[in-house]
């Protein structure tokens, strides 16, 4: 017999998400409120190349989808409570072999 641990694989899915949308989702917010393009530091001028209009349709992107990220990371992890911790089964031979 064989244990898998079935709902821990929920929960390192739960937590992936939360690190990258939590991350992401910072970074969004530090560009909205306070960041700004690399370009305005190479152009002769500020806001040349990239508009204003621009920054903050790309900030809300990378809000919007580290906020996903999160509800996508609680969601998993409300649903791994469902599974069971682990599951038995009986150990089956691979079907492929290296050397045989």
């Amino acid at each position: 017999m064989e244990t898998i641990k079935v709902r821990g694989l929920g929960r390192l899915a739960a937590r992936l998400f939360a690190a990258w949308g939590g991350l992401i989702a910072a970074k969004g917010l530090w560009d909205l409120f306070v960041g700004e393009p690399e370009a305005n530091l190479y152009a002769p001028v500020p806001w040349a190349f990239v508009t204003r209009a621009q920054w903050l349709r790309w900030s809300g992107f990378e809000l919007a989808y580290g906020l996903a990220c999160l509800g996508l990371a609680w969601y998993v992890r409300r649903w791994s409570r469902r599974l069971p911790e682990t599951l038995q089964r009986p150990r089956r031979e691979p079907e492929f072999r290296l050397f045989g």
